[in-house]
Formats: structure tokens, sequence, C-alpha cells
């Protein structure tokens, strides 16, 4: 594959098994996630990943669900939408 035939890095948050914690994540890195953030005590990583490796990612044993990451819009204070 030729490097104008990636796709652009996307953000995604898995759950994972937090009893696997360091060993789905190393996992996870290994098949190309650049981890941004870790909470290991409720087992939940996000960071980026290449989207054609996401089934790559998601087919890794302990990995329990992956999504894109979300981003949350608040609504300026003096909004009529509260």
């Amino acid at each position: 594959m030729n490097e104008s035939s990636r796709s652009a890095p996307v953000g995604v948050i898995l759950a994972v098994d937090p009893d696997r914690f360091a060993e789905v994540g190393e996992a996870l890195r290994r098949a190309g996630l650049t981890v941004t953030g870790e909470q290991p005590v409720v087992g939940t990583l996000s960071g980026t990943v290449a989207e054609e490796r996401i089934p790559a990612l998601e087919a890794i044993d302990g990995v329990e669900s992956l999504d894109p990451e979300r981003t949350v819009r608040l609504p300026p204070p003096d909004s009529p939408i509260q």
C-alpha cells in the first residue's frame, strides 16, 4: 500500500478487559493504536489509528468494544438551548 492510499488517523475509544489491561493495551499498540489516554481501573483506552486498522484492533482478544471518539459540544451559556 502506498502512502497516498492510507487513510488519515481517526480517534477511537476502546473498552477492554480491565483484568488484562496491560496485555491488551500492548497488543493494541502493536496493531497500530497510538494511545492518548488510559483508564486501567475501568478498562478504557483512547487513541488514534489508521481507519483501515480498526478491524485488526476489534479482533484482539480482550477488546470488548471500539467506538469512534465523540466530541461533546455544549451550547454557550447565553444560548436559548439549555
